[in-house]
């Protein structure tokens, strides 16, 4: 049913009575009346005045929504009449010009968006490649992507999600590259979405999880353009999503975050020692302080003698059982940590590094711990920080204490069972339906490339296995006898 013009303005102001921002123009010319229905912070009072209302001004009589439409100079111009459709356009900043006894009115975006300027990524850093990361602003992250993958396959889907707040999220993706049955399958899981809201990235992330009640994140997060670009390459589906500078990069294996961008741009060889050290690192992380409580309390026939003379000096003014100072140590390095990270910059990295050293010399001197669990704890923290995920280096941390209490319990077969009880927790775990421990399960011996280790460019001719992509190779080879014995 057609409502008249006023009383579709009447309706979208009942509907927005609360908003006192509201505003409501009057323009009559030669006995036609228009109304302009806007929100006054919401859009960019220049553009209003240049664009919308002198236009008007200047548009030869008789005033009509598609004279209106074709005329005023916007980019973004929508006939419309539905009134939910037009008070949700307000909210974004648009105006609605109606003519009386015009059945149609005119939705314009002069929207004024709040968004930072380009910045270098705060999360991700760099020595070598880009610098510059994402914003908060949707448009604005398309177009980083679209300089820097001006492929006309390149395909930008968008798709709204959030029943109450609206939001607008784009899916990205290389169509002759990426798997079509895990585009269906994000479109799916994003379409499924019953939800009133989502904040940011990263809650959408946990509602798009295989398994929500795994620690380890399932997939990846990066503010960085050139990371996304290389993963889009690869077969991957990039999810942008409006007010968050951070992209949701998937499918994922637990090996990817491990790798940064970094790794592309150095020689094969500094990235394979690197990737290396991280993995070492994290190992250290994870086990460390498990090894040093079993051992202390279990198996001290596995400690030369000389070492082991040191070591009951050293815990010989503790009153604690090693796996009570060792969960002490571990849990005052966390609210070390925590609190660096929320306060601000200087101060966190000025109290980081006093307390650390402070607080270990007290507890040294006090008699809670020994030298030595202070520099196990401290080389545990050190490699956990060299995953390049933040959410990485996170369950990293959290899986020291279980571990511990593990070793506590029955030594290095409790370390044992922690250590079979993962590899069984992350063979199940899956990312888009996608194996999480590929190419080491399922093995794909041409992909280890992708993961653990680096090789000279021209091994890297072929895109991953795993990903499933439909156009297997990123360049040919002249000589077919070459190609042969590199696949072989």
């Amino acid at each position: 049913m057609f409502l008249k013009k006023k009383k579709i303005v009447d309706e979208v102001i009942e509907k927005l009575y609360r908003s006192p921002d509201l505003t409501r123009r009057r323009i009559e010319r030669n006995g036609q009346k228009i109304s302009l229905l806007f929100l006054k912070n919401l859009v960019n009072p220049t553009q209003l005045q240049q664009s919308v209302l002198q236009s008007i001004q200047n548009i030869e009589l008789p005033l009509t929504a598609a004279t209106i439409a074709k005329t005023i100079p916007i980019g973004q111009v929508h006939i419309c009449q539905d009134v939910d459709i037009i008070t949700a356009h307000l909210i974004e900043g648009w105006v609605y010009v109606c003519v009386e006894q015009e059945q149609n009115g005119v939705l314009l975006n002069v929207s004024e968006k709040v968004e930072r300027s380009l910045e270098k990524a705060e999360t991700e850093s760099l020595v070598f490649g880009p610098k510059i990361s994402f914003t908060e602003s949707l448009s604005t992250n398309i177009r980083i992507l679209r300089n820097n993958v001006n492929d006309e396959q390149l395909v930008t889907e968008e798709m709204i999600i959030g029943k109450r707040n609206k939001l607008p999220v784009r899916i990205v993706y290389i169509q002759d590259i990426a798997d079509p049955d895990n585009v269906q399958t994000v479109k799916q899981r994003l379409s499924e979405l019953d939800v009133d809201d989502v904040t940011d990235s990263s809650v959408l992330a946990q509602m798009l999880d295989d398994h929500s009640f795994s620690i380890f994140p399932q997939y990846l997060m990066t503010e960085l353009p050139d990371r996304l670009s290389y993963s889009l390459l690869k077969g991957r589906i990039g999810i942008l999503v409006d007010r968050s500078p951070t992209v949701i990069i998937c499918p994922t294996t637990f090996f990817s975050f491990f790798e940064t961008t970094e790794d592309i741009y150095l020689r094969w060889t500094m990235s394979t020692v690197l990737r290396v050290m991280r993995m070492l690192g994290i190992l250290t992380s994870i086990f460390l302080s498990p090894i040093y409580v079993a051992v202390i309390t279990y198996h001290y026939e596995l400690i030369p003698s000389d070492l082991l003379l040191t070591i009951g000096e050293s815990r010989s003014r503790v009153p604690f059982p090693p796996v009570l100072e060792a969960l002490l140590l571990e849990f005052m390095i966390e609210l070390l940590r925590e609190a660096g990270a929320r306060l601000p910059t200087k101060v966190g990295q000025t109290m980081g590094i006093v307390g650390g050293i402070v607080l270990g010399q007290a507890a040294v001197d006090a008699g809670f711990t020994s030298n030595l669990l202070i520099i196990i704890v401290s080389l545990s923290a050190l490699g956990s920080f060299t995953a390049p995920s933040y959410e990485m280096g996170t369950a990293i941390r959290i899986l020291r204490f279980p571990i511990i209490i593990l070793a506590a319990m029955w030594g290095l077969i409790g370390i044992i069972i922690g250590i079979c009880v993962l590899i069984v927790h992350l063979l199940k775990l899956t990312s888009l339906g996608r194996p999480y421990l590929s190419p080491i399960y399922p093995f794909r011996f041409a992909d280890l490339k992708y993961s653990l280790v680096r090789l000279p460019q021209q091994f890297y001719y072929k895109r991953p296995i795993s990903n499933r992509v439909q156009n297997k190779y990123r360049f040919s080879w002249k000589d077919s006898k070459k190609r042969k014995d590199l696949d072989e």
